[in-house]
């Protein structure tokens, strides 16, 4: 191999660790092409996502579909058309329906549906210019925070393959982590975005629930499943909200107020002055000391950025996975319901033990003579989450605490667990259950080299605070060595 072709080769196999700003920089300044990007990502699949199974297999789109598509923006940018994701390769979630592509959510009730339409999140990514390069694993039916429990095996922690991904979103999570897409996108139903984020070591932003739209997405619970972007930046997710956001006539949940411009440049001195909330309920039992220090250290650093760091309390996270538990199960059940082997689906016989346990408790909860006692009962105390943080909303701007209580778990700590999902997201279930934005930023690792993730809350529609102050840490913590490592695969 000559030199020319040597570097070349180098500078294709580093493409697919680049940003969305970066490769948008690249492309227009046609240092390299759609197709060549595309490739590197597709190689770099080829090459690690054995090992961690970030991807449904077969993976689909098909490889000439992927290739035609990057062909295409590369014609387009010839052009100068300018779109916000031209020619960029990104992973959707197999629970997004995607038109003429198996969408599976996982489970082999799902094993051989191929939607007649694009889910609205989906739509707009194309529209946006973006290069579908595959669907993402998943607990089937989003039903989990492992990725164990997909029914086409378990996704692995691209930072130690011996550990979970966490999940529902951990093939989107993973697939970022491992450089295998430049970006991706997830669901979030009660951490499903932030906890994977937070064990591989990414950024993930759950929105308000109906700032993005979910039509066309299998549903989990509809009152609180919020689609949202997983990313290698806060810069890269306010880019895709940007793109996500809005209105739509097919879901008439999304929300009425405007959509901001989330990628505004960001003003050094944001942060400075701004009420930070920290709330010792959110330091729990139990949670792990390396987790515990990081966050606390973080919260030092953005003190000496200016913050004033405010002292509140807010209801027990325990208390939240509780009403999780009945409202998820319930509607779990009644969405569940259709797929009956007739209508919709394959035999029911095919349904996991998860879903099995979901459908079953749901079921009952909702069933003559306990409706009361438990569904009406859990929305109520869901009314009083709400109540909680709109009074705290009143004294701080944003909320900070850990992402999840623990480490990345060793892989198979989900088996024979019938709340592991409750337990590794009961510091995300609260805002999830107010349908308050939220996002995961890595910052560092455990002395095991497993990542470490804290979450920003805001008000509802306050994404742009929430991106903000992010950013601002992201910004100050740029040049720190942890942030210069990368999963060896």
């Amino acid at each position: 191999m000559d030199y020319l072709k040597l570097k070349e080769f180098l500078i294709m196999t580093e493409l697919n660790s680049l940003t969305i700003k970066q490769a948008k920089e690249g492309l227009i300044k046609r240092e390299f092409s759609s197709f060549d990007l595309t490739e590197a990502c597709l190689a770099q699949i080829e090459k690690v996502d054995k090992k961690i199974n970030a991807f449904i297999k077969p993976i689909a789109p098909t490889y000439d579909d992927v290739v035609s598509a990057a062909r295409k923006a590369d014609k387009l940018l010839s052009s100068n058309q300018d779109l916000p994701l031209l020619g960029i390769p990104i992973a959707v979630k197999d629970n997004f329906s995607t038109m003429g592509i198996r969408t599976t959510a996982s489970s082999k009730v799902l094993d051989d549906y191929i939607p007649p339409y694009d889910a609205t999140v989906v739509k707009k990514l194309k529209d946006a210019g973006a290069v579908l390069i595959g669907k993402t694993n998943m607990d089937a039916w989003a039903h989990g925070s492992s990725t164990e429990t997909s029914d086409y095996g378990s996704t692995k922690n691209p930072w130690n393959t011996k550990h979970l991904p966490g999940g529902s979103s951990g093939g989107s999570a993973a697939a970022v982590a491992a450089d295998e897409a430049i970006a991706a996108i997830g669901s979030e139903t009660a951490g499903s975005i932030r906890q994977p984020a937070s064990w591989c070591g990414v950024v993930g932003l759950k929105p308000t629930y109906g700032r993005v739209s979910r039509y066309g997405v299998i549903a989990m619970a509809s009152s609180l499943d919020s689609p949202g972007p997983i990313t290698k930046t806060v810069e890269d997710s306010a880019l895709l909200l940007r793109v996500l956001a809005g209105t739509d006539e097919f879901d008439a949940t999304t929300s009425l107020p405007p959509v901001g411009d989330y990628t505004l440049p960001v003003v050094d001195n944001k942060i400075k002055n701004l009420k930070i909330g920290i709330s010792d309920e959110y330091f729990i039992d139990g949670i792990d000391k390396e987790v515990e220090s990081a966050v606390r250290l973080s919260i030092e650093k953005l003190e000496k950025m200016g913050a004033k760091i405010v002292k509140i309390n807010l209801v027990k996270p325990k208390y939240a996975t509780s009403v999780y538990t009945i409202i998820q199960r319930s509607e779990v059940s009644s969405n569940l319901a259709r797929y009956d082997g007739v209508r919709f689906g394959k035999d029911r016989k095919l349904f996991g033990e998860e879903a099995k346990r979901r459908i079953v408790l749901g079921t009952y909860s909702l069933s003559s003579g306990y409706y009361n006692q438990y569904y009406n009962r859990a929305a109520k105390a869901r009314s009083l989450i709400v109540n909680d943080f709109e009074k705290a909303f009143e004294k701080v701007n944003v909320i900070l605490g850990p992402t999840s209580p623990s480490l990345p778990l060793h892989a198979g700590a989900s088996e024979n667990a019938a709340m592991f999902g409750e337990i590794a997201d009961i510091l995300v279930e609260p805002s999830s259950i107010a349908g308050l934005p939220g996002i995961n930023i890595p910052i560092g690792f455990s002395k095991s080299m497993l990542p470490i993730g804290m979450q920003i809350i805001g008000r509802q529609f306050a994404e742009d605070l929430v991106l903000q102050v992010a950013h601002q840490y992201e910004m100050a913590t740029a040049n720190e060595n942890w942030r210069k490592k990368r999963p060896n695969l």
